[in-house]
């Protein structure tokens, strides 16, 4: 049994975002060889449901990339980011 795709509308959207976060986002897709709107797209629905969107190889580059980017920044630090 094979999946289907199902057709969807996507949107442009001019969404702010830390520096650091977006730099690890996009090293993430490339790795993968997929756009940064596929990944965010995939990480929020696997977060709908409860779900770790990474598998241990994928977490253990991420840990790699956000020493390279200095990413700091931990799920604690949600929604208490001020800009300069």
């Amino acid at each position: 049994m094979t999946a289907r795709n199902k057709k969807i509308e996507r949107v442009q959207t001019g969404v702010r975002i830390e520096k650091r976060i977006l730099k690890v986002l996009k090293a993430i897709a490339a790795r993968n060889e997929m756009s940064l709107g596929d990944l965010i797209e995939g990480i929020v629905l696997h977060s709908f449901e409860g779900l770790n969107p990474f598998g241990e190889e994928t977490l253990e580059f991420i840990e790699q990339i956000r020493s390279a980017y200095e990413l700091d920044l931990t799920a604690a630090d949600s929604h208490k980011l001020t800009e300069e």
